[in-house]
């Protein structure tokens, strides 16, 4: 396929302006966002985003997971469509661009050739993906992962919120449930725009991210017990303290971690102390280590170092551990073509860039399962993300989507 110009590149002040009309629904406290999922906002939102996209000429589709499919046709009748976006639900104290980007940019892209009659052979189909954050409804990317076939949609639909709503009737109450069968679609390819969420690219002054690969994740949640005792009158050998053995863990988990860098991470996010009182040792502790790499061996290296290092340590102290694994999903390795069409667009519009690892999970990791993915990213400012100070420039917002037209308009092919 031919490859664009150098001086074909997207309207920055419309993108920008378009990401500022939509963050004026369901904003936070602080200058971000507050639109979770399948709620009133989410639904408002979705609205002005249909409402540009017909604008467009875009004809929507929505599945019964409340996907939607924005579609620019093609030339070509019998060609697959190439697919681009990402997601418009925030959470609770999100910023203005995480997934959002990402859906606008998408939008952005079909404006550009529409403002330049510009034909393709593939259709181009603008996304946006129900429940990415699993704020509200655990777990994160929910819908794609139903389109990829790794979640059933009936239990998908039987997930409930804090209040105990569950997730099929908010779908259907704010009218978003579509009748095409979920997964139903085929596509010639996906790109996902997203702003990086970490700190490297505005670091290294790089404009642009390629990202090659997307972590791997082991949730592996520990339950130490030892016995409850009063901290003062309990004398030091006669303790079994979970919480110091906890401690001691944890200064395990980091050096299995740092002995990988620099690409593995490892802490404990979610940690319960029992009976969690001043003046009681502790008796129980559960917690859960999140180990991640973008290498599968890796990973069950930390595993098997964790569970033989915490057991050793738990006996040596009169303690007992159990272990769960409670979640995690294998690392993604992206479409070396789509990637080579995002990495050659960055260097045709003569910005900088370096390849880079996900360190989040992301749509385009459930849908890389299913066809030909890749993801681009901008920076934001300080890595500060799903926060509502998260913050990025106009011109790295356009760089992002620049990237994104010409890899996507390149995968569908103009049309002399």
């Amino acid at each position: 396929m031919a490859a664009p110009g150098e001086n074909f590149r997207i309207n920055g002040d419309r993108l920008w302006d378009s990401l500022m009309e939509m963050a004026q629904i369901g904003p936070g406290v602080a200058g971000g966002n507050n639109r979770q999922t399948l709620t009133d906002e989410d639904g408002e939102g979705r609205a002005l985003f249909q409402k540009w996209c017909e604008a467009a000429g875009c004809e929507m589709g929505l599945d019964s997971m409340g996907n939607m499919f924005a579609m620019r046709p093609g030339t070509d009748v019998d060609a697959l469509p190439v697919y681009v976006g990402s997601h418009l639900d925030t959470q609770p104290t999100g910023g203005k661009y995480d997934g959002v980007l990402g859906v606008l940019g998408g939008l952005e892209v079909v404006r550009t050739l529409n403002d330049l009659g510009v034909k393709t052979k593939h259709p181009i189909v603008v996304t946006n993906w129900t429940n990415e954050e699993g704020t509200r409804y655990a777990p994160a990317m929910l819908a794609s992962g139903v389109f990829a076939g790794v979640h059933e949609e009936d239990w998908a639909k039987d997930r409930v919120d804090a209040k105990g709503k569950r997730f099929g009737d908010e779908l259907k109450r704010i009218g978003w449930e579509g009748e095409e069968p979920v997964g139903s679609r085929k596509m010639h390819a996906f790109f996902e725009l997203h702003i990086e969420q970490g700190p490297i690219l505005e670091a290294e002054g790089k404009d642009i991210g390629i990202v090659t690969h997307g972590q791997g994740l082991s949730w592996m949640q520990l339950t130490i017990r030892g016995k409850d005792a009063h901290t003062g009158s309990t004398p030091m050998p006669m303790r079994k303290n979970a919480g110091l053995g906890m401690a001691k863990v944890l200064q395990l988990v980091d050096e299995i971690a740092w002995s990988h860098a620099p690409h593995a991470v490892g802490a404990a996010g979610h940690i319960d102390v029992h009976p969690n009182s001043r003046n009681v040792i502790p008796g129980e502790v559960v917690f859960t280590v999140d180990f991640r790499s973008p290498d599968l061996a890796v990973i069950q290296d930390m595993e098997a170092r964790l569970k033989e290092g915490a057991q050793a340590i738990c006996d040596e102290m009169g303690l007992t551990v159990e272990f769960e694994k409670v979640g995690g999903f294998d690392p993604v390795e992206f479409d070396a073509t789509c990637v080579g069409a995002l990495r050659d667009a960055a260097e045709r519009l003569g910005y900088s860039h370096r390849d880079i690892i996900s360190g989040a999970g992301h749509d385009a990791c459930w849908i890389n399962r299913v066809a030909p993915t890749a993801m681009v990213m901008c920076p934001c400012v300080d890595g500060l993300s799903h926060n509502e100070a998260e913050e990025i420039s106009k011109d790295w917002a356009a760089a992002g989507a620049d990237v994104l037209l010409h890899a996507v308009v390149e995968t569908a092919g103009i049309v002399e």
